[in-house]
């Protein structure tokens, strides 16, 4: 056997079973630096927006496809993209060892000569049970518990499962990928003696939050998941413990479980968007409207930085002017020390948290978070002083006008660009048209005016006969949508991305009569 001395390394990550917040610290390490990530397409979409090398789909063999086949290819691309020296994380849903062929894999990879490690993940039954409320063991019900597979190979002459044996079971039982067998599952262990009185679950999309919980006897369990129109992935409990949900259940008590909420904010500017939604049991679609990119040409930022401490007053409107001119300042080789005499101005909280985050604290926020309150507070402050703000290419004058006005002499920066993406994709506007998708965050009034730029037709109709809501940041940003014809449900009162959720939650409150 050839021997390579530049040989890469491969990762069997387990990614949990959905929620990114479950994934482990050292899957999140992997991701982040990892060349090759190759995924099942059971792992959740913002578990992959951890990774930043390549993404490589692995799909299931299908009725017409040869599964040992397509174990094969995966086995070769796993091999083959090591071989070319590459980090290469294998990821996949659950835990890589419990129903998910990463033994097979990792003999694969022995045979072949290429060194790998096993990352456990959160496997689905723990998980899902845990989201139910539904304790897998409890020391008066259950001491024990059987995970089994409701999906065999289908090449086996037999089945390996001794129905007998499980009916005796004395404890939990907790089958995979048997959803599409449940009815079979339950005859064959009512049939060996279980009892058909016994509680039972079916657990869907667990840890998400579109997850589905059905709990029944045991023999009244498939026509129960019929009605509910239940889907995979999921599991199915069998045992005592199932009855305990209706005590322990809580993560649907969550103030948004289930509401799907596009957020429109710039990829990579909507980690903490994405984890409030996600706390609220709100289901977080990604939908970018505009882009931040560097400014075309940093000469003008570079000069103003040379000269920084001409200015009395330096006023920032958003996170990313913060970021923008910080960071130019320590890439030319300065540092803190350039903003010793200066005061700083924040438009709202979100953006004194950045200041923060490079140890600077804002000399004031007003106490509206708008560029109105913000001048309006400058303005006594500033006359015959000279003011900077750093801001994007585009936006609303307001602040200039003002201070202006107020004796300021002024400048302005621009230290980021604000790009409109060109259109939504096909899949977001069929979501929109049907109604899969239950609000539409408008974080600005270009936001706003965008999302009505590139809305289809057929998504206009759908907003319009009520399938979606809007809500809006501010006033300034409702009166942008007004006025291009977009209805507003809701409208935030504190003007930040908390006041966005919490617009939601009253408007979710009075649809209910709460």
């Amino acid at each position: 056997m050839v021997h390579m001395t530049n040989v890469g390394k491969v990762y069997l990550v387990g990614a949990g079973p959905g929620d990114p917040g479950l994934l482990t610290l050292r899957g999140y390490e992997l991701l982040q630096r990892a060349d090759v990530v190759l995924y099942d397409g059971l792992v959740h979409p913002l578990v992959l927006a951890f990774a930043k090398g390549e993404l490589v789909r692995t799909s299931r063999a299908n009725k017409n496809e040869d599964a040992a086949k397509k174990q094969s290819a995966i086995h070769e691309l796993l091999i083959g993209a090591a071989r070319e020296g590459k980090t290469v994380v294998r990821l996949k849903g659950g835990d890589p060892l419990i129903f998910g062929r990463g033994g097979e894999e990792a003999l694969a990879l022995t045979d072949a000569e290429i060194p790998y490690e096993i990352v456990p993940g959160i496997t689905a039954a723990t998980a899902a049970c845990a989201y139910a409320g539904i304790p897998l063991t409890h020391r008066e019900s259950a001491s024990a518990v059987a995970l089994i597979t409701g999906h065999e190979d289908p090449t086996k002459p037999e089945s390996s499962l001794d129905y007998g044996e499980l009916a005796k079971f004395p404890g939990t039982l907790v089958f995979y990928m048997g959803l599409h067998r449940l009815e079979a599952i339950v005859d064959a262990l009512i049939a060996a003696g279980r009892n058909p009185a016994e509680a039972a679950a079916v657990i869907s999309q667990a840890t998400t939050p579109m997850q589905q919980t059905v709990t029944a006897a045991l023999s009244e369990l498939p026509t129960r998941v019929r009605e509910a129109n239940v889907h995979a992935p999921s599991v199915i409990v069998v045992g005592a413990v199932a009855d305990l949900r209706s005590t322990i259940q809580w993560v649907e008590k969550r103030p948004l479980f289930g509401k799907r909420i596009g957020i429109t904010r710039a990829e990579g500017q909507s980690s903490e968007v994405i984890k409030q939604a996600w706390e609220l049991g709100a289901e977080p679609v990604l939908m970018p409207m505009i882009e931040i990119l560097p400014p075309d040409d940093w000469a003008a930022v570079d000069a103003v930085i040379d000269r920084l401490n001409e200015f009395d007053w330096l006023i920032f409107t958003s996170a990313n002017g913060v970021r923008g001119l910080l960071d130019r300042l320590y890439d030319t080789g300065h540092d803190l020390r350039k903003l010793s005499c200066i005061q700083l101005a924040a438009i709202g909280p979100a953006t004194a948290e950045t200041l923060n985050a490079y140890h600077l604290r804002a000399d004031l926020v007003p106490t509206e978070y708008r560029g109105e309150a913000l001048a309006d507070a400058l303005s006594p402050l500033v006359c015959g002083k000279k003011v900077l703000w750093a801001r994007a290419n585009r936006g609303r004058d307001i602040i200039p006008e003002q201070l202006k006005a107020s004796g300021a002499d002024y400048e302005e920066i621009v230290v980021y660009n604000h790009r409109d993406v060109a259109s939504l994709p096909d899949e977001l506007q069929i979501q929109l048209a049907h109604g899969s998708i239950d609000w539409i965050t408008l974080s600005s009034p270009a936001i706003a005016r965008q999302f009505r730029t590139i809305m289809a037709d057929e998504t206009l109709s759908a907003l319009q006969e009520g399938k979606f809501r809007l809500v809006s940041i501010s006033p300034v940003t409702t009166a942008a949508a007004n006025e291009v014809g977009l209805p507003i449900s809701a409208e935030a009162t504190e003007y930040t991305w908390n006041g966005i959720f919490q617009a939601i939650r009253r408007a979710e409150e009075i649809s209910r009569g709460d």
